[in-house]
């Protein structure tokens, strides 16, 4: 399945955000990538801003463009807020939960495990990182050593974040279950999602 492979600081130091965790390079080159980084002084459009929003969304969640552009399309058909449901949607992807749930330090190590075989969904093994998971969904780690071993590490190694309050884990069992959708103020998006949708709505 296809992925960005592109360099990883190179994007953060574009939007000035840890987008792929934290680095001891950003923090030392907190300015834009490029020979100009510094000292530029361009202003941004209207639309710039909203390709911007765009792309941290895109970029923070691991979606390539058509893949984005159907989840937008998705959220405009349901009901409520387009820009709350299609954040929804970005957070209820199973490589999502399974970052949250601490199986995996990172969103990229994460799409890995699953994509590996590694992870699943009501007793069933489910490789698509892109899964959609719905209420009640259990989450678990599949029965092997290799796999619980390896989840095992990445939740100690993840005791500095907590599991959001609408997901439920059991650390023993290497178990997780989707309690409900998360709402807007439990999601804090890196981007601004409204403008994201103005973007896509010209």
């Amino acid at each position: 399945m296809a992925r960005y492979t592109g360099p990883r600081v190179r994007i953060s130091r574009r939007f000035g955000l840890p987008i792929y965790g934290s680095s001891k390079y950003l923090e030392r080159r907190n300015y834009p990538p490029g020979v100009h980084g510094p000292k530029s002084r361009r202003k941004t459009s209207e639309y710039g801003l909203g390709l911007m929003e765009k792309q941290k969304l895109r970029y923070y969640y691991g979606v390539l463009e058509r893949q984005f552009r159907n989840i937008y399309e998705n959220a405009v058909r349901r009901r409520g807020v387009t820009g709350e449901r299609m954040l929804q949607m970005l957070e209820l992807r199973l490589d999502s939960v399974v970052y949250h749930l601490g199986f995996a330090n990172t969103r990229p190590a994460a799409r890995q495990m699953v994509n590996h075989g590694h992870i699943r969904v009501n007793g069933r093994r489910v490789s698509i990182p892109s899964y959609t998971l719905k209420v009640n969904d259990v989450v678990e780690v599949r029965d092997h050593k290799v796999s619980r071993q390896l989840a095992a590490r990445n939740l100690e190694a993840s005791t500095n974040r907590t599991v959001p309050d609408w997901l439920a884990l059991d650390k023993e069992a290497l178990r997780g279950t989707v309690k409900r959708v998360p709402s807007r103020d439990e999601i804090q998006p890196v981007a601004n999602e409204q403008a994201v949708v103005e973007f896509y709505s010209r």
